[in-house]
């Protein structure tokens, strides 16, 4: 049976995803920061950690941005196959709550053109993502991803003969490159095969697995593990003030390439690990 939703519900759902999302750290983060602090040797980098759950609890309290970086808006909507949207386009609709959203909240707009950096005032247009899937729900997650970390991003097409190996000396490598870049304590989303476009949204899509969260494919697991432990060892800790916490987790998802390729998708989150979501 069709299911209708009118855009103009979108709205006000899309808005105060943008604000909490800035507002309020998951606790799935602060528990992983938490745990970080119990395990962190550096003295110094305890007290960064501190510093930073301190941060976040400041901003659900008072209501206000954790970070003055507060994004680009970026969406994966999952839409059912059973659902059918009135009143208007849905991206529109998502736009406004951003427009919306980043005004009530007083988050800073930072979106512009690429070559004059004008700014367009609202924070628009988001970045929005589409599946359709089954059943007659609608839901909105969101991401707001900050400027520092996602400039530490990168695809690469690996050659198939680098192999497992490879794949984990590039992160590595790349992870070592970053330095105190990226904000950390991070969180890496990698992704594997499909192709150039596919392998930087499962990437970007691995990050919104909750933090602890084990991956559902043990030979994954063992290489989110593999991964997290070597890019820890790199003594760069939080914020870069040395110590054993660079990331407070691995994800990774995968998909089937092409019998040359080996796209490798590495997309990066600071330690404002800000996302939500909604269903209508």
């Amino acid at each position: 049976m069709v299911r209708t939703i009118h855009v103009d519900e979108v709205v006000p759902a899309v808005a105060e995803l943008c604000i909490s999302a800035n507002y309020d750290l998951n606790e799935d983060t602060i528990q992983s920061l938490k745990q970080g602090m119990e395990h962190e040797e550096s003295s110094t980098g305890v007290a960064v950690l501190r510093q930073i759950l301190d941060n976040a609890a400041i901003a659900t309290e008072e209501r206000l941005p954790m970070c003055q970086d507060t994004g680009t808006a970026v969406f994966f909507v999952e839409v059912g196959q059973d659902v059918h949207l009135e009143g208007g386009s849905l991206y529109d609709a998502i736009n406004e709550g951003v427009r919306q959203g980043y005004k009530e909240g007083y988050l800073r707009k930072s979106i512009c053109d690429p070559f004059t950096r004008k700014n367009t005032g609202d924070n628009t247009p988001a970045i929005v993502h589409y599946d359709v899937v089954p059943g007659d729900r609608l839901k909105i997650t969101m991401a707001a991803k900050g400027g520092g970390s996602e400039n530490m991003s990168s695809v690469v097409m690996l050659k198939p003969s680098d192999g497992r190996q490879g794949l984990i000396n590039y992160i590595v490598k790349r992870a070592a490159e970053m330095g105190p870049n990226p904000c950390p304590p991070i969180v890496i989303g990698i992704g594997i095969g499909g192709n150039f476009e596919k392998a930087a949204l499962l990437a970007k899509k691995a990050i919104l697995r909750p933090l602890g969260e084990k991956n559902p494919d043990p030979e994954l697991a063992a290489l989110e593990e593999e991964i997290l432990k070597k890019t820890n060892a790199l003594g760069i800790g939080p914020q870069g003030m040395g110590g054993r916490t660079f990331a407070l987790g691995v994800h990774i998802l995968k998909h089937p390439c092409h019998i040359a390729s080996m796209p490798l998708g590495v997309n990066i989150q600071c330690h404002a690990n800000r996302h939500k979501d909604v269903v209508l």
